[in-house]
């Protein structure tokens, strides 16, 4: 058995376990889940994940695992992209546990509304707007005195990060207003070969 990735493209978290595994020059089959159209839900996939959610890794001996995070981790040990120092892996982790917490259920939320369920903006929760204009005034702050969000080089902490920061235009939110993030997702969209939007 190869490394099998489960994730929808449209979802920067299936997109960070991509970038990673290509970063490190992990072979991998990818299978595309389309999430709109209801594929997590039905027996067979949630006899994979039963949380029926992507990503989800099946391992070489077959094992399983999911949450994104927890996913770029297992990928990432032993690699450049974890610090090896105490006080740095760990200040990677608390960017890690920031993401899901105050960054991805306000950015992706909004965004995923807006593009695929065409919601109208007048349907929208303001405090989506409200937190993702928070969580990118938190990284502009951090990002105006460091390329980096961990020691000054490149870590998991910036892969899980960009996903959705380089698309929160799709969810109504204005990088030009915070430009140390606009130069930092240039920036790491460099690193890892990913072409600008």
């Amino acid at each position: 058995m190869t490394l099998t990735i489960y994730g929808d493209s449209i979802s920067g978290n299936c997109l960070k376990v991509k970038w990673t595994a290509d970063r490190l020059g992990l072979a991998y089959e990818w299978v595309e889940v389309n999430v709109v159209a209801g594929a997590t839900r039905t027996p067979e996939f949630r006899a994979l994940n039963p949380a029926a959610q992507v990503p989800t890794m099946v391992l070489p001996d077959g094992r399983t695992l999911a949450q994104s995070n927890a996913i770029i981790v297992h990928l990432a040990e032993g690699s450049s992209l974890i610090p090896t120092d105490s006080y740095w892996r760990a200040k990677m982790f608390e960017w890690l546990f920031w993401e899901q917490y105050s960054h991805e259920p306000y950015i992706a939320v909004r965004r995923y509304q807006i593009r695929y369920l065409h919601k109208p903006e007048t349907d929208l929760d303001p405090r989506l707007m409200q937190g993702g204009e928070a969580a990118l005034a938190r990284m502009q702050a951090w990002l105006a005195a460091s390329p980096f969000l961990v020691n000054g080089a490149l870590t998991l902490a910036d892969i899980c990060l960009v996903a959705y920061t380089r698309v929160a235009h799709e969810g109504g939110f204005d990088l030009t207003q915070y430009p140390a993030v606009r130069d930092w997702v240039k920036r790491v969209d460099g690193e890892l070969g990913l072409d600008p939007l």
